[in-house]
């Protein structure tokens, strides 16, 4: 676990001495972000506040 953990870290731009401060799911979690940010495509339709709430009927 700790290599997969350490080369996301690397890719994240973390530095050893900052990771004291950060848990194993917050750097999983920013990688995660990450991986998103890289893919803006399959992100390009936004949730409209009805589609949130459940009164909007769309198919």
């Amino acid at each position: 676990m700790t290599t997969p953990l350490l080369l996301r870290a690397v890719q994240l731009g973390i530095h050893i001495g900052e990771m004291d401060l950060l848990t194993i799911g917050t750097i999983n979690d920013m990688y995660a972000e990450m991986s998103n940010d890289e893919n803006s495509e399959a992100y390009c339709t936004l949730a409209s506040q009805g589609e949130w709430t459940g009164s909007d009927d769309c198919a």
